[in-house]
């Protein structure tokens, strides 16, 4: 037989504060998993990268915040909307990046190192479709500079110009 008793104020605070616990914890955890990125591969001259694709508002957005490596050869490619005069930063990003300001050829246009959590910006220097972010100085150590061809963006649908 079941009873009905009144819960009390108490009683009721803390069964609500439990579950809005759990529900936090989740929340935290489910923001923590990055969803995985689908992933492209370029190439730069004889440089292979194998390289996220960011071409959603939400995965521009979170980028490579929080991560604490990269793998060598590896990169993130953002993707954007149209071409504009995108700016990059390192709010929350834990890694020395280099970032690659590409336009709709595949050109590199201009090239800036950036330090983990800094958040000045680095900007392209004309309207670009793309930016490839690598580890601090894989440009650099390659001899890849502006100018130089990325090849392989030609698999990605084209945003508007």
């Amino acid at each position: 037989m079941m009873h009905n008793r009144p819960v009390s104020f108490g009683r009721a605070f803390a069964i609500r504060a439990a579950a809005l616990a759990g529900l936090m914890i989740c929340s935290a955890s489910a923001l923590a998993q990055q969803p995985a990125l689908p992933t492209i591969a370029l190439s730069a001259g004889i440089h292979v990268i194998r390289a996220e694709v960011a071409n959603t508002m939400a995965s521009r957005s979170q980028g490579l915040m929080q991560r604490k490596s990269m793998a060598q050869g590896s990169g993130m490619l953002f993707l954007f909307d149209q071409s504009a005069g995108h700016c990059m930063w390192m709010k929350n990003t834990l890694i020395p990046l280099s970032v690659a300001f590409i336009d709709a050829r595949g050109e590199i246009v201009n090239i800036a190192d950036m330090q983990p959590l800094d958040e000045s910006t680095h900007c392209a220097e004309r309207p670009v479709p793309y930016a490839l972010e690598m580890n601090l100085g894989w440009f650099r150590q390659r001899g890849i500079s502006a100018g130089a061809l990325i090849k392989g963006l030609e698999q990605l649908s084209a945003p508007t110009r």
